[in-house]
């Protein structure tokens, strides 16, 4: 009989990158709550330096952010040969295909829209870890 419970989230390293301080208190609530390790950065070149000290299973990344964007920073984590495998999953306010595509693009595996709900955000998790 195939159970299609997910697969616990306990110990998963996850990273939340997001400009939001909300957005990224809400996702570190919800996922330490699952018994993951989260660790938040406020933008695209702070995930790149906490990506390489961490070494996150799966990485969460805002769109509309200063300094360099979520289709760049997850452009970049798909070009390094060490992270290039690590599902990223796009998070933005905005549900557009066009959005959703260039996210695609970029080789995000994943688009989830903000707000997120508990159930979104362990759902997208247990979709790129199963």
């Amino acid at each position: 009989m195939a159970s299609n419970a997910p697969r616990s989230l306990n110990g998963l390293k996850i990273l939340v990158v997001d400009d939001s301080k909300t957005i990224r208190r809400t996702a570190e609530t919800l996922l330490t709550k699952e018994g993951c390790q989260v660790f938040t950065a406020i933008d695209g070149f702070d995930a790149l330096s906490k990506i390489a000290d961490h070494q996150p299973d799966l990485i969460f990344v805002d769109i509309m952010m200063p300094r360099l964007d979520g289709y760049e920073t997850c452009s970049l984590i798909k070009h390094n040969k060490t992270f290039r495998e690590t599902p990223v999953i796009m998070l933005s306010s905005k549900d557009g295909l066009f959005d959703r595509a260039r996210g695609r693009i970029v080789g995000s595996e994943q688009y989830l829209t903000k707000p997120f709900t508990r159930d979104e955000l362990i759902g997208a998790i247990s979709n790129q870890i199963n």
